[in-house]
């Protein structure tokens, strides 16, 4: 999509008071964290497996070239979102191979660890963003391993060649308070040991993740013990992944967007196949606006929210380490609440695609709305945001989050909306859609 601006439509007066017959109903892609685990998975697998219900988007197909240029034989339906991967076992079809990430953090950290312990040389780099990303806590635990890493620049940053020599020890220490992608990286990887495999952790950013990490291990046939303080992880060798004819969830970070349409509208909102049973974490976010006001109903095709009425909801006092990428949309909802909003346990994001903290506080600002940071927390009071054209800093959640703002607010546009290809390229055409459907 060409750099451009999109221009959100208030229409919260035009449909303040009317009758809407059922709920706005929505269906999102499927899910960037399970779409990428999977393809990792996949290449790890003896035999061909069946991907159903793929995210096809910038990340993804990142992800999916990569699996390409190391020699993986593919066949890929985008019309269908099906994919299948025919895997090796565990060995790569190429012993040196080039290969570009793009902005893809789970292909960056994923194919790092699985790769560093491969035999043989890998060239790795990335876009400009995914460059200033860290990578250094996992690079060092490979390295302690016995792979050779080379910088082609700053150290501890894209772009690096590996040389791999497999695994130089069992027990390894990885810091994870930047990124929990370096824990789910060692883990899944680690079945290529040929004795039990264990991994110390430091920090304890985005447990959350790590829980779909080890399920979906557990599915593809390999399971992990973990001690009860939850800081050890150990592999039992022997295991091997399974081919499998594997669905794929639709994307709890796409829907909380809609979810948000809901509340900052009044208008009751599902979202198909979204179930309080997933492995993601980002549904924690939907009980978070059950605590503003909103009721939830999980019915068969997927849960309604059902918010205050005509969008009088309250603010809230959360902790959202466990779903930090929607601490965006919920510094969206916060000015129109009627009380404060304190997001905690969020310091971390100001190491993703940008700084996610300033940037949340420096867009509400021009809009007019108080905002107090400290390292780990924001506090957003309500107010009356004003007209303004929103920075996205190249990062897909501030595109999509704040165009929530735009709906209620006159003079909101969105810079450079396609940045939004990362994910979820076409979520501002199902916004219009959304709009559409409420204005008819």
């Amino acid at each position: 999509m060409v750099h451009s601006v999109y221009k959100v439509s208030n229409i919260y007066q035009k449909i303040t008071g009317m009758s809407v017959f059922g709920p706005v109903s929505i269906t999102v892609p499927g899910s960037k964290s399970i779409t990428n685990r999977a393809l990792l998975l996949a290449t790890l697998s003896e035999g061909t497996t069946t991907l159903h219900g793929v995210l096809f988007s910038d990340d993804s197909r990142h992800f999916l070239k990569c699996v390409q240029d190391l020699g993986f034989e593919t066949t890929v339906d985008e019309d269908a979102k099906t994919v299948t991967v025919t895997g090796l076992g565990g060995p790569l079809p190429k012993q040196e191979a080039w290969q570009y990430v793009g902005s893809a953090g789970t292909a960056a950290r994923f194919l790092t660890a699985y790769l560093g312990i491969s035999e043989g040389t890998y060239h790795m780099d990335a876009s400009e963003q995914m460059r200033k990303r860290p990578m250094a806590p996992l690079l060092t635990s490979l390295q302690e391993l016995g792979c050779e890493v080379s910088y082609e620049g700053a150290e501890g940053y894209f772009p690096f060649t590996l040389k791999g020599h497999g695994f130089g020890k069992q027990e390894i220490t990885v810091d994870i308070e930047h990124s929990s992608q370096f824990l789910s990286a060692l883990l899944i990887a680690s079945c290529l040991s040929p004795k039990d495999f264990t991994i110390q952790v430091e920090g304890d950013h985005g447990m959350a993740y790590i829980k779909i990490t080890r399920k979906m291990m557990e599915q593809f046939g390999v399971s992990t013990k973990v001690s009860p303080d939850g800081r050890t992880f150990t592999i039992p060798a022997g295991q091997k992944y399974n081919a499998l004819d594997y669905q794929i969830e639709p994307d709890a970070s796409a829907a909380a967007y809609f979810y948000g349409l809901g509340m900052i509208l009044g208008v009751p909102v599902k979202v198909a196949h979204i179930t309080f049973d997933s492995m993601q974490g980002d549904v924690e976010f939907i009980r978070i606006l059950e605590k503003m006001g909103a009721v939830l109903t999980e019915d068969a095709d997927g849960i309604l929210l059902t918010p205050p009425t005509e969008g009088k909801y309250h603010g809230v006092d959360v902790d959202m380490s466990a779903c930090s990428d929607q601490a965006i949309t919920l510094a969206a909802l916060a000015p129109f609440a009627d009380s404060p909003t304190t997001i905690r346990g969020i310091g971390h994001i100001r190491y993703q695609e940008c700084n996610r903290m300033n940037a949340i506080v420096t867009e509400l600002r021009k809009m007019g709305i108080r905002c107090e940071e400290t390292d780990s927390t924001i506090t957003i009071y309500p107010g009356n945001p004003k007209p303004s054209l929103v920075d996205t800093y190249e990062d897909h959640r501030m595109a999509m989050g704040f165009s929530l703002i735009g709906l209620r607010a006159e003079g909101i546009e969105i810079d450079n909306p396609g940045c939004c290809r990362k994910t979820f390229e076409n979520y501002f055409e199902c916004l219009d859609e959304c709009v559409n459907r409420l204005l008819s």
